[in-house]
């Protein structure tokens, strides 16, 4: 990992900083709440992929820096422009490991996604927070139950599976490295929080608070229209890939859960790697009698923040103008760098 006294001295060379991130995921959001607070941004995009954000003009980077692969980031053309990279699922899963030790600054603490990449590591964090959390099972050969089968990385469900058995296991999985998990039956709720260490608004955690911005449900295929083709008598699985989001709104009795949930994840954050200022998103099942299970943690901006790219259920009631992630990521840019407060919030 590469020290992090380099990337505050890159930090300190910065006259006014410039958001930067790659074209997907949620980069029309961030690029779009940069701009609102006045902000330079630049798209990091492969040749041809620009076109797309002519139909959005209002989400356009005022930059792209066009690349081969967006494994491969322009690292010296970004610290030149004071690009801050804001990381989303979509850069977690292209970069990788080449991010921890990237000589560019990166918004929140990029020991998080550390953490976020070893579900072993997130199940610890989860556990350090104490978060109820499903059974994961250490051996293949213990599952008596339905149990869903997670591979590593940021794919959007891509390619998880269901079994019920041992002998179900070794046939649909094999030997590949993956994360056995008890399969829990209840509705799924994706809270987007942010940590700020700048201001006390929002739920009190740690030396900041905790801020809802707001809640998603993510549709996947085919899990979310299997009954369609059961009913037709076609042949279906079960599938898991993410192709869009719900919004959600809670009954308010849970939110004092959820917002614990929020503040003890950051405060574990804390004690585990040095904190995660800025966005992240805990997955969580609620069941039939109430109970919220967590079952993943995603240390950065999510996709369904993208349904909230004006204002959310919740944003309402703490902001008097409209307020998305990526804004609300933009303004703690600017807030930071006002009061020479940028280290504390990129790594």
């Amino acid at each position: 990992m590469i020290e992090k006294s380099r990337i505050d001295s890159i930090i300190s060379s910065y006259k006014k900083p410039a958001v930067a991130t790659i074209c997907s995921h949620s980069s029309l959001q961030i690029f779009h709440g940069a701009k609102l607070e006045g902000l330079k941004t630049i798209g990091i995009c492969l040749r041809g992929k620009e076109k797309i954000y002519d139909a959005f003009p209002l989400a356009k980077p005022d930059e792209f820096l066009f690349v081969d692969s967006y494994a491969q980031i322009p690292v010296s053309e970004l610290v030149s422009r004071n690009a801050i990279i804001v990381p989303h699922g979509s850069f977690v899963e292209y970069v990788g490991e080449k991010l921890d030790n990237l000589p560019i600054p990166v918004l929140g603490n990029r020991s998080s996604l550390v953490w976020e990449r070893s579900r072993e590591k997130m199940f610890e964090w989860m556990s350090k927070a104490g978060l109820r959390t499903s059974r994961v099972f250490s051996n293949p050969q213990e599952i008596d139950r339905p149990a869903i089968v997670k591979f590593p990385g940021a794919k959007g469900g891509m390619g998880y599976v269901i079994v019920n058995s041992y002998d179900e296991y070794r046939n649909k999985v094999g030997n590949k490295p993956a994360m056995i998990q008890e399969f829990l039956s209840g509705v799924r709720a994706y809270p987007h929080y942010f940590y700020s260490p700048l201001n006390a608004k929002g739920y009190r955690a740690g030396k900041g608070s905790v801020e809802l911005l707001g809640v998603d449900r993510r549709v996947e295929s085919n899990a979310d229209e299997i009954g369609r083709a059961l009913y037709a008598n076609a042949k279906a699985s079960m599938g898991f890939t993410v192709v869009a989001n719900e919004p959600l709104v809670l009954r308010e009795s849970l939110l004092p859960e959820y917002m614990e949930i929020g503040k003890k994840v950051s405060e574990a954050a804390d004690k585990l790697f040095g904190g995660i200022p800025g966005p992240f998103c805990v997955e969580t099942i609620i069941t039939e009698k109430m109970e919220i299970y967590a079952f993943e943690i995603s240390a950065r901006i999510v996709a369904g923040t993208n349904m909230f790219s004006d204002s959310s259920p919740y944003s309402v009631f703490m902001d008097k103008k409209p307020m998305s992630m990526g804004r609300r990521i933009a303004i703690e840019i600017k807030e930071a760098a006002k009061k020479k407060r940028l280290p504390e919030i990129v790594y």
